[in-house]
């Protein structure tokens, strides 16, 4: 008999582990995506005028949205390294490695001279740098999700794993709130020479609360119940595109829902703050909408996936796309006429309802789609080309967007077609709630 004809004992989750890895998940990802959408309101609000030359604020506004868009478009690239990391190595890896590099590059960034000081080298470093953020950020979050979804009983997938996604909104909350009084309190003048750089600083204290959470939490069952000759079979690359390609399609089409979040969240505040575009509205009336937006979201995520898990993920889903085609055309409208009670009410339905709903359910729904040995990998490489389409909307819709009042039409129509393509890709998938964690996956 050969080593290998005997297996260990199945291990299984200890009572208290998903709570704990559902924590985890949590608190990582807030620290991790406070970090990455930091980056965001500062590139809305403060890199056209610090990285860039001055003469044609147009041109400098594009140029930093397009830096803004770099950390999308690498993603992809580092979802399959730190997906093949993952599901050959382990979970634990890939979330202390991801949160390291986000905290690292992050704090960089807020040491980072100005184009002013060392030129055209300032925009080049800051894109190095950025790229470096979007690589750290494929990681993430699927493997926070494989985590948590590997650890959660069979009845409350959705909920445990929804954690991660709430702490994605904690994240950006705390962006927010970082950046609302120091946006309100700073002079023009400090907040260009040196108060814009305290939030990406702040990253580094971060840094550590994180580390000592994720280090501290155990590698999976799911994970370790695979044999290291299953694990050496194929490599999980291979496997992935060899017999799970329409379920990373199925994920890729249903994933560009998240342009809607970034439309929300840098558009929308170039659109309403840029002179230009004739709305010119205080940019803390965008910017406590995001917050509170956001708060609400925290909220109504676990909520909602606690829904999915009775009802199916596929109605939930479906009914956040629905919300998110009405209320992101009916937030831009409200920019456009300048009412600031309209922009408060249809930012937080949108952010903190619709498209809660989406991030509620997606972690469990995309990990359903795969076996255990591919399933990190299927969710990064799918999750990710999705999220860099994400990446590239606020440059898209900036470029599409003529510069009057009335510019948001056009991408109010381009929002509702990326919500009619993410639900035709739920609406093509199965419907996973019920389906035991050994039949998920089978082709």
């Amino acid at each position: 008999m050969t080593v290998n004809a005997v297996r260990p004992a199945q291990r299984t989750t200890a009572a208290g582990t998903p709570r704990k890895a559902a924590v985890a998940a949590w608190v990582g990802s807030a620290l991790e995506y406070y970090d990455f959408f930091i980056y965001a309101s500062a590139a809305a609000l403060i890199f056209p005028t610090v990285f860039f030359p001055q003469g044609n604020p147009t041109v400098a506004t594009l140029a930093s949205l397009a830096t803004f868009g770099v950390g999308y478009v690498a993603r992809p690239l580092g979802s399959f390294f730190m997906g093949h990391l993952g599901d050959r190595l382990g979970r634990k890896k890939v979330l202390v490695l991801t949160l390291i590099m986000m905290g690292a590059t992050t704090f960089l960034v807020g040491c980072l001279p100005g184009y002013g000081e060392i030129g055209m080298a300032a925009p080049a470093l800051l894109v190095v740098l950025r790229m470096l953020q979007g690589f750290s950020a494929a990681g993430e979050q699927a493997g926070a999700n494989a985590m948590s979804f590997e650890h959660a009983p069979a009845h409350r997938r959705a909920f445990v794993t929804s954690w991660t996604l709430g702490g994605t909104q904690a994240g950006q909350l705390l962006a927010s709130a970082v950046f609302i009084p120091i946006a309100a309190g700073l002079s023009d003048e400090a907040l260009y020479s040196w108060g814009w750089r305290i939030p990406f600083w702040i990253s580094a204290l971060m840094l550590v609360v994180g580390f000592a959470v994720r280090r501290s939490l155990d590698e999976t069952p799911a994970f370790e119940n695979e044999s290291e000759q299953d694990r050496a079979e194929a490599t999980p690359l291979t496997e992935l595109f060899r017999a799970h390609r329409l379920p990373v399609l199925r994920v890729f089409l249903a994933a560009t829902i998240s342009n809607i979040g970034t439309v929300f969240a840098v558009f929308a505040l170039t659109f309403a703050t840029d002179s230009s575009y004739g709305v010119d509205m205080d940019r803390t009336v965008l910017l406590w909408t995001s917050a509170a937006g956001n708060a609400l979201a925290v909220l109504t995520i676990p909520l909602l996936a606690l829904l999915s898990d009775r009802v199916g993920r596929k109605p939930v889903f479906l009914g956040g796309i629905g919300g998110c085609a009405g209320l992101v055309a009916l937030f831009l409208w409200s920019i456009s006429i300048g009412s600031a009670t309209l922009v408060v009410v249809t930012g937080v339905l949108l952010i903190g309802v619709a498209f809660a709903a989406t991030l509620a359910v997606w972690p469990a729904f995309y990990a359903e789609m795969f076996p255990t040995r591919v399933r990190l990998s299927g969710m990064a490489v799918g999750t990710q080309f999705g999220f860099a389409t994400a990446g590239t909307a606020p440059l898209v819709a900036a470029a599409i967007t003529p510069h009057s009042p009335s510019g948001w039409i056009p991408v109010a129509v381009y929002a509702v077609v990326v919500c009619a393509v993410a639900a035709a890709a739920v609406l093509w998938s199965r419907e996973t709630f019920h389906t035991p964690m050994k039949d998920l996956g089978r082709v």
